[in-house]
């Protein structure tokens, strides 16, 4: 027997590889598919996961959407009107401070307590808002701030107090030293934790209004395959309807419309709530501060007397009442308030007649405000300061009058400008109530619909 022949015997059969289940998993699909039961049974499945998926993303996205509409209301707009009342509560105190320096030995308990009041409520307001920062940096760092500059500005206060009763000058130069304090540090850090929880509420804002395009293209990819796979039994059957599939489309089309339309109300409620509510809350606390500044120039002016100057050489807090008047209510000493001012601002955005008349009686405040400073910087020009003082801070016809009727009038706006907030964004975190639970409950339906339907006419199969 020769080499070749005996290695020829003995050569082994060649070795074919063994498949692996996917591969053997997705031939028997391919081989399924080429019949009309395993084409159906395809379908189903299909069918049963658009619609399941499509449930699952409305569910998330809508709950999503109304957690933040959730949050504008419970959260971070209350955040935001509480950092405005620190401002205001820091600038009422500087106010109080200045106005209770002039009274001397005069100052009245209410004066005293008014101050004591507010520097208590900016310091438990600040407190509160440490515990509610939700670990945001910028309110974080402010909140800090204030509360390592405030104790040292009411040291400074009770420094030029002291001084002021025992009829020394130094008091003057204590108390501009704390204004200068509260000027240049208090209030700038308590302005950018203002605008730290306003930059939040407007995230918020825009997280709840967002539109839900994944939900949306979901619901269309769903209700699109059960229309055609209605379409491929009529044409198979000539059977107009299959009941199984019709109620899974009647179940989606259900979420879709109730989707499109709890969102459509939803948006409009919160854009209204932001237009009529949140952007006018916010013109008014700035009118309250603009009022609240140039309540506080008026007074150190008196107790300055010429010694603080600007670089044009005019009095500093002159130059300070006039700016921040203007701000409020625009140039001039009468007549309506500007477009630009902040109280012309706040009766644009002001949606009806109980918006608008605190607004209106407190420009009238304003003006009247104005001729009374007008008559006291003449009474001190001409060198009768006593007079001028009692026009300032007198207990009958002093502009001090006109400021605390000024703040009454925008506290009275900012009260019903805060209803007219809240209910139109209860409203709008209302229309998605419930949605997500019944997509999941009607998802649910229509895979079990789809299912049904198609597991009949693989009953004609059997």
């Amino acid at each position: 027997m020769s080499t070749t022949s005996v290695s020829a015997t003995h050569a082994s059969p060649p070795v074919t590889g063994r498949k692996t289940a996917w591969a053997e998993g997705l031939d028997e699909l391919r081989a399924a598919a080429t019949t009309e039961p395993g084409r159906l049974r395809v379908i189903g499945a299909l069918l049963a996961l658009l619609v399941v998926v499509f449930g699952a993303v409305t569910a998330w996205q809508v709950a999503d959407r109304a957690a933040a509409a959730d949050d504008v209301v419970t959260h971070s707009q209350p955040l935001t009107s509480d950092a405005a009342s620190i401002y205001r509560s820091l600038a009422d105190a500087d106010t109080t401070a200045a106005a209770g320096f002039l009274a001397g030995d005069k100052e009245s308990v209410a004066t005293r307590e008014r101050y004591a009041t507010d520097i208590s409520t900016a310091s438990a307001l600040l407190v509160k808002a440490a515990a509610n920062s939700g670990g945001s940096d910028g309110a974080g760092a402010q909140i800090a701030k204030l509360n390592s500059r405030l104790p040292r500005y009411t040291g400074l206060v009770e420094t030029a107090r002291a001084n002021n009763r025992q009829g020394l000058p130094l008091g003057g130069a204590y108390l501009r030293y704390a204004n200068e304090q509260m000027r240049k540090e208090i209030l700038p850090a308590a302005r950018a934790l203002y605008d730290a929880e306003t930059d939040r509420l407007a995230a918020d804002y825009g997280a709840a209004k967002a539109r839900p395009w994944c939900a949306l293209a979901a619901g269309v990819v769903a209700i699109g395959a059960l229309g055609w796979a209605q379409r491929r039994h009529y044409r198979r059957t000539n059977r107009v309807f299959n009941r199984g599939l019709l109620a899974a489309t009647a179940a989606s089309v259900v979420v879709l419309v109730w989707l499109v339309a709890g969102h459509t109300v939803a948006r409009a409620a919160l854009t209204g709530s932001y237009e009529h509510g949140a952007r006018s809350l916010r013109v008014l606390n700035e009118a309250r501060i603009d009022a609240l500044q140039a309540r506080g120039d008026e007074n150190l002016t008196l107790v300055a007397r010429g010694a603080v100057l600007t670089g044009g050489q005019e009095d500093f807090y002159e130059a300070g009442f006039r700016s921040g008047m203007a701000d409020l209510a625009g140039g001039g000493g009468h007549g309506a308030a500007a477009a630009k001012s902040r109280l012309g601002a706040a009766l644009a955005l002001a949606d009806d007649e109980a918006g608008r008349r605190p607004v209106r009686t407190a420009l009238t405040q304003v003006r009247q405000w104005q001729v009374r400073h007008g008559a006291a910087r003449a009474a001190d020009d001409q060198g009768d300061y006593e007079q001028a003082l009692a026009k300032v801070i007198g207990t009958g016809g002093s502009t001090g009058e006109s400021f605390d009727r000024v703040a009454a009038g925008l506290q009275q706006a900012l009260v019903h400008e805060q209803e007219e907030f809240r209910s139109a964004a209860d409203s709008g975190r209302g229309a998605l109530g419930g949605l997500p639970v019944g997509a999941g409950v009607l998802a649910g339906l229509a895979a079990v619909g789809a299912v049904l339907g198609i597991g009949r006419r693989l009953a004609e199969y059997r």
